[in-house]
């Protein structure tokens, strides 16, 4: 297959620990390249990258089909339970310019839990994260996706009632992304579905933005 038949997709997550981001990104990937799990502990303590098996029939681009790939970045949480702030934040540097330097990054996916809300100084750090890393355009290359969203259906909220009552801070990022989020839902999906409508939704942004990516020196 040639390169022009082929589209790879540069995506790394941020969030909180605990939020789902290696659970996140093994579903973009449709493999379990990342160790992911319920513990009273941070459990990513390093960057790594994981690359998805082409997906055939997902995208058409000038009347032919479009192999696509997916690269995800999984970085560690913060607060984390052994690493500071500063390592934190110098390990998801590097390895965004050993990674992405060249190629570039399509989008970042900043994790939150939906059962979980945005409040408090500790909670807004993998935001300033984003924005540091990033720089001033990060705003037009974030996302949020909210994992554990079936938890929003339980309690009797539909997506536009959730965002209604959500908290200022939370608001506030939001607005500051024009709105782009994705809700990811476990009960009632497959995986196979959850990818799915979690990808389409990021190509959404990513022809948003004309697919243009941010490099890193």
């Amino acid at each position: 297959m040639t390169d022009s038949n082929k589209m790879v997709i540069n995506l790394a997550l941020f969030g909180m620990t605990q939020s789902g981001k290696s659970n996140a990104g093994n579903i973009l990937l449709g493999s379990t390249d990342f160790h992911s799990s319920l513990a009273p502990c941070s459990v990513t303590d390093h960057c790594s990258l994981g690359r998805s098996c082409h997906l055939h029939g997902f995208m058409r681009r000038g009347g032919q089909e479009i192999a696509l790939q997916v690269q995800v970045l999984d970085t560690p949480g913060y607060p984390h339970s052994r690493l500071s702030k500063d390592h934190v934040k110098q390990e998801v540097r590097e390895a965004l310019a050993r990674h992405f330097g060249q190629e570039g990054l399509h989008l970042a996916l900043l994790v939150q839990r939906a059962d979980v809300p945005l409040c408090g100084h500790e909670a807004l750090f993998p935001v300033h994260m984003i924005q540091e890393l990033l720089g001033q355009a990060w705003k037009n290359y974030t996302a949020i996706l909210f994992t554990h969203a079936e938890k929003i259906e339980e309690a009797g909220f539909s997506e536009d009632e959730y965002l209604h009552e959500a908290s200022d801070t939370l608001l506030t990022v939001l607005n500051s992304l024009q709105h782009r989020y994705i809700f990811q839902y476990k009960k009632g999906n497959s995986l196979k579905e959850q990818r799915m409508n979690i990808l389409v939704r990021i190509m959404e942004f990513i022809r948003e933005n004309c697919y243009q990516v941010l490099t890193f020196k």
